[in-house]
Order: C-alpha cells, then structure tokens, then sequence
C-alpha cells in the first residue's frame, strides 16, 4: 500500500458514483487495546458485501489521516483514520488506517463485484 494520494483517490471513489456496487468496512483496535491496557475496551465492526449505490462519494484531509464518505439515499457510510490506499485487481479500491506501529484500525473497501469470504 501507498500513502494517500488524494487527488487519485477522489477520482477513484467518483468512478462508482450511481453504480450498485459492494463495500467493505472494518474498524479494530482489536486485541491491541487489552494487551497493552487490561482496562481498555476492545471495540471493532465488520460489514462484508453490502450491497449499496452512492450518489456522491469525498475523501478529505484531516491533519495527517484522511476521512472518507459515500452518500446514500439514506444516509451515508464513512471511514476516518485513513492514511493508505491501493488499488488491486484492476478495479478495487481498498482504503486503509494504520497506526504507528503498522496496525491495521480501519479500512474500506469498494468494488462492482462481492469480495471473498
């Protein structure tokens, strides 16, 4: 992975504006937190091919880490605490946070057909 490129980026999240396409989204801090602090809460979510159409799709700077949403009819989905992205297998785009030791915390990933399980 490569850090942001936000212009790229923009332009990759615009190329599924109004199409149905399936999202990914995981946040972790995982067993991390325990390790390190018994009284810390581990907290996470993971969504896998949800199935949904955007009309408007940003990614935006905020400080070092990189915040990103998808408008929906409904509502919207966003990741913040970004700061890598790739795209893998022609045309998926995977948009991750990592902390300072490498960790994976958050991630996003978009693409027109479903993901493995």
């Amino acid at each position: 992975m490569k850090p942001i490129d936000i212009e790229n980026a923009q332009q990759m999240l615009e190329s599924f504006i109004n199409k149905e396409v399936y999202v990914h989204v995981e946040t972790t801090n995982g067993a991390y937190a325990s390790h390190f602090n018994e009284k810390a809460y581990n907290v996470g979510v993971f969504v896998r091919n949800a199935k949904v159409t955007f009309s408007q799709a940003k990614i935006v700077r905020d400080g070092n880490v990189y915040r990103a949403g998808l408008k929906m009819p409904m509502g919207w989905i966003y990741a913040e605490g970004l700061t890598d992205w790739e795209i893998y297998e022609y045309d998926k785009l995977l948009l991750a946070g990592h902390d300072r030791e490498g960790r994976l915390m958050v991630a996003m990933q978009i693409s027109e057909t479903p993901f493995d399980y």
